[in-house]
């Protein structure tokens, strides 16, 4: 006896042998009605799948490896080293009057998890064309879980960013202020964003993959364009004029001013900041929502 049936784009597919009546079915899966409607009654039900999502993600993380999960802060440590050699020492970047090491390392760790959020994110109708031809849940279950899995990794490399802070701060050479309050607010528009443009890109590769080229540089060069390795106080008025479009920026800089008391923050630049994220996201979910309905005619 059949449990579930489908409607696709309004029309029941139903055969001749099967019960019109909805009351005997155990499923019905419908089109959204909205672009932009999100499925939180659906994400509700399935929050075992993201769940297991989740956890399959942290644990192939460091699976059949020797080291295991110190990986979450061998990466962050050996990084913030390299640019304290690189950009402190020999290019001689300032650092806005905070140590080297937790400037960099505050840095990394903001910019890892919306690096990996974007990245992953952007091919997830790619990688997993195989699994969503076969069962129904909803997509964005996916992307989600990416999120969350990176959201845990944040959250262990942020008790290395902790420990830092506190000895610096035992030392006097940072002043940590009650902009700290909103680090929950800007890493949860953060991650709002790089689940947007990374839903984008996951649409837009589907049909072009030129895109996938553009990926691989374009978040190296996003990088550069965001106050990660250098403070936005040092920049030229002119540079600075132009940088201060980037939706990331006044997140760091919020960051950094409130974890160490170095940067230059507004609650205009921050407010430009959640706005376009949510415009953001917005625009994304409709773009992901229109392209889930014939992906698996075009992936």
């Amino acid at each position: 006896m059949p449990f579930a049936k489908t409607e696709s784009m309004g029309v029941q597919q139903v055969t001749d042998d099967e019960p019109n009546d909805d009351s005997s079915w155990d499923l019905i899966i419908r089109p959204s009605a909205s672009l932009v409607s999100l499925p939180l009654a659906e994400i509700w039900r399935y929050r075992d799948l993201l769940y297991l999502f989740t956890r399959r993600d942290i644990v192939a993380f460091y699976k059949q490896t020797i080291l295991g999960p110190l990986w979450f802060f061998i990466q962050p440590i050996f990084t913030t080293l390299i640019y304290v050699l690189v950009f402190g020492n020999i290019a001689g970047l300032s650092t806005d009057g905070a140590p080297q090491v937790a400037f960099y390392l505050c840095g990394i760790t903001f910019w890892n998890y919306f690096a990996d959020c974007f990245n992953k994110t952007a091919t997830v109708f790619k990688d997993n064309a195989h699994v969503f031809g076969k069962v129904y849940f909803p997509r964005i279950i996916m992307p989600l879980s990416i999120v969350l899995s990176n959201l845990v990794r944040f959250g262990i490399q942020s008790c290395l960013l902790l420990l830092c802070i506190a000895w610096y701060d035992a030392t006097g050479e940072i002043q940590p202020n009650r902009y700290a309050l909103l680090i929950p607010a800007l890493v949860a528009a953060m991650a709002t964003l790089g689940l947007a443009m990374g839903m984008l890109f996951s649409a837009m590769t589907t049909k072009y993959r030129d895109m996938a080229f553009l990926l691989q540089f374009g978040v190296q060069l996003l990088m550069y364009a965001t106050p990660v390795i250098y403070p936005s106080s040092e920049m030229p008025e002119r540079v600075a004029s132009i940088l201060s479009w980037n939706p990331l920026a006044p997140i760091f800089e919020a960051a950094r001013y409130g974890l160490l008391g170095a940067g230059n923050v507004t609650a205009g630049s921050i407010g430009y900041s959640i706005t376009f994220t949510l415009i953001a996201f917005v625009a994304s979910t409709a773009v992901f929502n229109r392209v889930q309905r014939t992906v698996m005619d075009t992936v």
